[in-house]
């Protein structure tokens, strides 16, 4: 197990350094993983060009990994064009997008308790859902159909029952759809083939609920998050245990990741949100929520979106420790006149690398939001009927639909019901306004 130092980079070298050094390793300490791979692949290049060919530097990788390494700073240099890195605009794909009619809403129903969590393929061809009565179902978005179910066990047969035997929390899909992990309430995580929901092995090592899980894109790690306010990371592809990250002061409700080898977690009512960096063992530390923050997506490598039980949403750069924008209320409040408290939201979604971002409670709405420029604003676009609690949701990739999973109660507990909801799957098609179709 690691234990992480909070908002500073570790190291194990305590040595007396000179001024320049130290200015160096301060330099150092600052990169973030890509600045540094950008550096070494620049100083192996210096290398080469002042020993040539006939002498190559100690570390044998050759010159085509340099240069891999530099990606389009090399291009940049060679075109004399400025390089520096830079937030890339947002595509403004919520223009794009109109209020879908309820009618045209497809429901799929196979669970027979609350929907807690989904995932969407890679391809957008398939969806698999879980719930609380241990389930896993496999759907085909283009028919509906259910593909495959892995039936939920009673507790007290984990030792004949190949799956689950208690609410299922939290689900990933490895982003080259060979993986399925789910995780339950038994601190277990489940390890499936995604393409026939065979069941091939399971991670034990968490000591309470599994919260939240997800694979680092164009990898098999897999990131587990837990209620005994640890982080886990495993290699699926080798059935292993990496290690253990520690910082939260709470139950972990959420967890998101992307390319880098890092992921985001959501601290519950320890009130932070982190950024945990694997490689540098470090940690960032955010605060600006004043509820239990239950929910976190991230929207591209560099911002986030996160929900809250206080009823806000806030967005989030990773050069700022307090939101760039935050909308308190966000899907109303309900209760009496003396007694009024707001929704809680209980899923975010994020339609990645772009300015569309969805929220859910059970305001018997799900909400479609427009980030601003900079990520500085976030405005309310149109809601979507659905009635119940919204548990989890998630953008296809092409952004063309968006799939909630709805429950009669909280994907985390029982504090109201809602008797008319369906525990269902809901298929929400995002129309293109007219004139921004493709003229293909």
């Amino acid at each position: 197990a690691a234990g992480w130092h909070r908002n500073e980079e570790v190291s194990s070298d305590s040595e007396a350094e000179s001024p320049a050094a130290g200015g160096r390793r301060r330099r150092e300490e600052t990169e973030t993983p890509q600045e540094k791979k950008l550096r070494l692949a620049k100083l192996y290049l210096e290398q080469l060009r002042q020993h040539g060919e006939s002498r190559r530097p100690a570390r044998d990788i050759d010159l085509f990994e340099a240069t891999a390494c530099l990606g389009t700073l090399v291009l940049g240099e060679a075109l004399g064009v400025q390089t520096r890195e830079r937030p890339c605009s947002q595509p403004a794909l919520s223009v794009q997008v109109q209020p879908p009619d309820p009618a045209s809403i497809r429901v799929l129903r196979g669970h027979q308790l609350p929907i807690t969590c989904l995932v969407i393929s890679p391809d957008d061809k398939f969806i698999f859902s879980a719930a609380k009565d241990g389930s896993i179902i496999k759907w085909e978005v283009e028919s509906g159909k259910r593909l495959c179910v892995v039936p939920g066990g009673k507790k007290g047969t984990e030792e004949q029952q190949v799956g689950h035997t208690a609410h299922i929390l939290c689900m990933a899909i490895s982003s080259d759809s060979k993986y399925l992990a789910t995780g339950d309430r038994n601190k277990l995580i489940m390890i499936w083939e995604a393409a026939t929901c065979k069941h091939l092995y399971k991670f034990t090592g968490h000591r309470d609920a599994v919260s939240g899980l997800s694979f680092q894109k164009g990898t098999h790690q897999l990131y587990s998050a837990s209620h005994d306010r640890s982080v886990k990371v495993w290699n699926v592809a080798e059935n292993a245990y990496i290690e253990t990250l520690f910082g939260h002061q709470d139950i972990i409700t959420g967890l998101d990741s992307l390319s880098r080898e890092c992921c985001v977690t959501s601290g519950g009512r320890d009130g932070t949100v982190r950024v945990w960096k694997i490689p540098e063992e470090s940690q960032l530390v955010f605060y600006g929520h004043q509820g239990s923050i239950d929910c976190i997506q991230l929207i591209n490598e560099e911002h986030m979106v996160s929900g809250a039980d206080d009823g806000s949403i806030a967005l989030w750069g990773l050069t700022k420790k307090k939101p760039l924008a935050l909308v308190r209320q966000a899907h109303g409040t309900h209760g009496s006149q003396s007694l009024q408290q707001p929704y809680w939201i209980s899923a975010v979604a994020a339609l990645r690398n772009s300015d569309l971002v969805a929220t859910g409670s059970h305001s018997a709405s799900v909400r479609l939001w427009k980030c601003g420029e900079g990520f500085r604003k976030l405005e309310p676009l149109f809601d979507i009927p659905l009635v119940g609690f919204v548990n989890s949701l998630k953008f296809s990739a092409a952004g063309d639909f968006l799939v909630a999973g709805l429950g009669q109660e909280h994907r985390l507990g029982r504090w109201w019901r809602i008797k008319e909801a369906k525990n269902s799957i809901c298929v929400i098609s995002l129309k293109q306004r007219a004139g921004t179709a493709d003229s293909s």
